[in-house]
């Protein structure tokens, strides 16, 4: 067969094959791009780590260990409500007068009581426990309770107590009653002085 005709041949079943256009492919540029995307050294990982500008899309991305979130603690929890609730019951009249001397001398160990109470649970299921948000008004003695949510009962009372105390005066005792003994016990916190005038009722 004559080389014209052989080049012909090769030409016909190059475009029966393979089509008319071949592009051209650069295998290296694709190769480095490719593993420019999956290499996690690569400077747009890094941005994205980073939480460079230049990769914002990539920062809402990032896997758990790049992330630092924190659970609530419920202790703590207990001992803010414990605080607000304290100072509900005494209501903003008596709060006026005597909240330095609650925040100095009352707050502090009656955390220490709390933390006291759930140290001698049985449990450490904390995230379960509650405080009662109904401080009782008028002249009762309920500050809050600390209870089960499970159970619907009672761990602890707190509770404060209006004392006149002969040639004295009027006194606020601090305490509380713990499920163990069945309430029973006063377990003294502390007591705040008010004056030898009756002090307003709870809450006002």
């Amino acid at each position: 067969m004559k080389l014209w005709m052989r080049k012909i041949a090769v030409a016909l079943i190059a475009v029966i094959t393979l089509g008319i256009y071949i592009p051209e492919l650069d295998i290296d540029v694709e190769a480095e791009q490719s593993k420019e995307t999956a290499d996690p050294n690569s400077d747009l990982h890094e941005k994205a780590i980073t939480g460079d500008s230049e990769a914002p899309f990539l920062s809402a991305e990032l896997p758990d260990e790049y992330t630092d979130i924190s659970e609530p603690d419920p202790i703590q929890g207990l001992r803010d409500k414990a605080r607000e609730q304290a100072l509900v019951k005494m209501g903003p009249r008596i709060t006026a007068k005597v909240e330095d001397e609650f925040q100095t001398a009352i707050l502090p160990k009656m955390e220490e009581a709390l933390q006291l109470i759930l140290d001698e649970t049985e449990t450490t299921d904390f995230q379960y426990y509650s405080i009662t948000e109904q401080p009782s008004d008028g002249l009762g003695e309920r500050i809050f309770n600390i209870y089960d949510e499970r159970t619907g009962k009672d761990i602890a009372r707190f509770d404060v107590r209006r004392e006149n105390r002969p040639m004295e005066g009027y006194w606020f005792n601090f305490h509380y009653h713990v499920k163990r003994d069945g309430f029973e016990r006063h377990h003294d916190i502390g007591d705040i002085y008010w004056d030898k005038n009756i002090p307003p009722k709870w809450m006002a």
